[in-house]
């Protein structure tokens, strides 16, 4: 098998995905059938300077090189051997933010990432402007503040991009962009697989009056969809990625993609009426949609897959975080009595055992809102563990109102989608830290949105994984193939997952459950005040 995977590397025919997360950056290479055969990654953190998220120009150029550098040494350790060309690369990274340039290449502003609120105006007036959904992350939300804060820099903008677009752009000299990144910069037209015109010109004429020499159409990046021709590596890009020196120049580079729509790709959810559910520090779940939703929902995000479907993204800023803490206390109690300590039997232990609960908690509601959370209203958050006197509380249920926790703002945006929009899926996938326990987590989720789910082995190769599955895509779609049909025919062969329907029983027991949580909503409203005057 190694020295298969050597030859495959010492050919060319290794395929090379890299995605920027927000704490790492990650490489994959993978083999013609898509199997990951090395690994690299770079461990970094956004600064928060003059009261904004970013990661600078440096860190980017830096964590990129290391990652590589560290894929490197795994070839060499591994195989014995050099990476001097590849079938292809891929880029993904975190979506959304702002990165704009001048005519001479230069970044106006420091890179503002996803993570900032501060465009809760400009996000307000765009919705209204175009009766949809512009959440506060987007770039149009990020370049319409700048406008109304009449920042200086805005007059000068030659190219606005995001950090998928720009890391592609430096290293192929193509100002491109996924047609699934580039849906969450503006809305994108489904049909047109382009930016809304309609759109487009609303915003050209409510900045009329300001005089910038520039166009929005101008400044953005090209829409392309998936398997479409994005450029090749060039003699500087290659130098940029291998400083060593011996990567080649001329490689297909895919169009670079977003976070969001590398998920769909390794969880196999870019067909319509499927989807998938991530559930870590946060949580999301992406449905594709057959059709556009009948109005627009101020907690509901609508972007494409990477070929261009509608999707509809309900995105939570909060999952496991508290629940990992409450855990972490038992794990604390056993050291103390002096007990050898797993965590993962921890985890596996309370986990299952909190199947033996009450399936609506037995009364008992958590808050596990360590940040705000804008799908319930709260713009900070409060860690809060509810219960009254007649409540059924014992470890079971305590365990298992965590974990309802995790998923519960989720379960309020789908119950719109499916309660109200009558959405259809076929099939959704989960992956994610939430999952690991086995069996448990996926439970938890399937009652919550009243769905079967399903776990895959390699969902936890991650968004790299997924955006070197579209590097293969564009070499290797030889028989001309949608991309849901590359995916199902080639990468996954028919493998859908370990499926976990839901029970009638649990089902119920969450709806009950939902209830209190929407009516003690004033109580974590109040912890939030209360704290505020408490820090003064």
């Amino acid at each position: 098998m190694k020295s298969e995977a050597k030859s495959i590397i010492e050919a060319g025919k290794a395929i090379l995905g890299i995605e920027f997360g927000s704490t790492r950056i990650k490489a994959v290479l993978i083999d013609p059938e898509s199997k990951p055969i090395a690994q690299g990654s770079h461990a970094w953190e956004n600064q928060l300077i003059n009261g904004l998220w970013t990661y600078s120009i440096d860190a980017i150029w830096n964590g990129l090189q290391d990652c590589y550098a560290d894929l490197r040494a795994n070839v060499k350790e591994q195989y014995n051997t050099e990476i001097k060309t590849l079938a292809a690369i891929g880029i993904s990274a975190m979506m959304h933010g702002y990165m704009p340039f001048n005519k001479e290449q230069e970044i106006l502003v420091p890179f503002r990432t996803w993570r900032n609120t501060n465009t809760a105006r400009a996000a307000a007036e765009l919705s209204e402007l175009f009766v949809y959904n512009i959440p506060l992350r987007w770039s149009i939300s990020h370049l319409y503040q700048a406008i109304l804060n009449n920042e200086e820099h805005v007059k000068d903008i030659d190219f606005l991009t995001t950090l998928a677009g720009y890391v592609h752009w430096q290293i192929t000299g193509e100002k491109v962009l996924g047609i699934g990144d580039a849906s969450g910069m503006i809305p994108i037209n489904p049909d047109a697989k382009n930016y809304s015109a309609e759109m487009v010109e609303k915003f050209d004429k409510l900045v009329a009056h300001k005089g910038y020499s520039w166009k929005l159409q101008d400044i953005l990046p090209k829409v392309l969809s998936a398997g479409e021709n994005a450029g090749t590596l060039t003699e500087e890009g290659a130098r940029k990625l291998d400083i060593s020196g011996h990567l080649k120049a001329g490689i297909p580079v895919c169009p670079p993609e977003g976070d969001a729509g590398t998920g769909m790709v390794a969880t196999n959810a870019v067909k319509q009426r499927t989807g998938n559910v991530s559930a870590g520090t946060s949580s999301f779940s992406m449905i594709v949609l057959e059709k556009d939703l009948s109005k627009p929902y101020e907690i509901i995000d609508m972007v494409t897959t990477p070929d261009g479907s509608l999707v509809a993204m309900v995105h939570c800023n909060n999952c496991t975080s508290d629940l990992n803490a409450w855990v972490n206390l038992f794990k604390e109690y056993q050291e103390l009595m002096g007990i050898p300590v797993d965590i993962n039997e921890i985890f596996g232990k309370l986990y299952n055992h909190a199947l033996t609960g009450d399936s609506n908690c037995g009364g008992l509601v958590s808050y596990n809102y360590i940040s705000g959370e804008p799908i319930t209203g709260l713009a900070e958050g409060r860690p809060l563990f509810v219960r009254s006197a007649n409540d059924k509380f014992n470890l079971a249920n305590f365990i298992r109102t965590h974990l309802y926790a995790s998923v519960g703002v989720l379960k309020i945006g789908n119950d719109i989608l499916f309660n109200e929009e009558k959405i259809k899926v076929d099939r959704i996938t989960a992956h994610g830290g939430l999952f690991k326990t086995k069996g448990v987590g996926q439970r938890i989720l399937a009652a919550a949105i009243n769905s079967p789910i399903s776990v895959m082995e390699t969902a936890g190769e991650g968004g790299a994984w997924g955006i070197a599955l579209l590097g293969s895509y564009l070499v290797n779609n030889v028989k001309q193939q949608s991309l849901a049909e590359f995916l199902e025919d080639s990468v996954f062969v028919g493998d859908a997952g370990t499926e976990i329907v839901p029970t009638a029983e649990d089902v119920a027991g969450f709806n009950d459950y939902i209830k209190n949580y929407k009516m003690g909503l004033p109580i974590e409203e109040a912890a939030v005040q209360f704290k505020k005057y408490s820090d003064d």
